[in-house]
């Protein structure tokens, strides 16, 4: 386990703005509560509340990968409109204790789903 710092900074924020996740015209996530996490040089992520995503749209996969930082992320494919988008989502179901805020969120490919962030109402 590592800790984020000066040379690998990480920040979890809450996203003033709605951000929607739609995979094939369906919508997979609506929320005014997410959570922008930025991670040293790479994008930013947004990450969703379990419970402003369609879970029913979701199947878990076998998938699972590490991060020396976060811990290890489970994975979960998006099926919408009849096609399966595989390992579209990442999860942190039990991060490291410096990334709990993220926790019961989802995060998303954005080279599989359409990501929008809109003012929020």
């Amino acid at each position: 386990m590592k800790l984020p710092g000066p040379d690998h900074p990480i920040t979890v924020t809450p996203n003033p703005k709605r951000v929607r996740v739609i995979a094939d015209g369906v919508v997979i996530a609506d929320t005014i509560r997410a959570l922008t996490l930025k991670e040293a040089s790479y994008p930013a992520v947004q990450y969703v509340p379990r419970a402003d995503a369609n879970m029913a749209a979701l199947q878990k996969t076998d998938r699972v990968t590490h991060c020396p930082y976060k811990g290890d992320a489970s994975y979960f494919s998006v099926v919408a409109n009849g096609k399966t988008l595989d390992n579209a989502i990442w999860s942190y179901e039990a991060p490291f204790p410096a990334m709990t805020e993220i926790v019961g969120h989802l995060a998303f490919y954005p080279d599989k789903v359409r990501i929008e962030e809109v003012a929020a109402d």
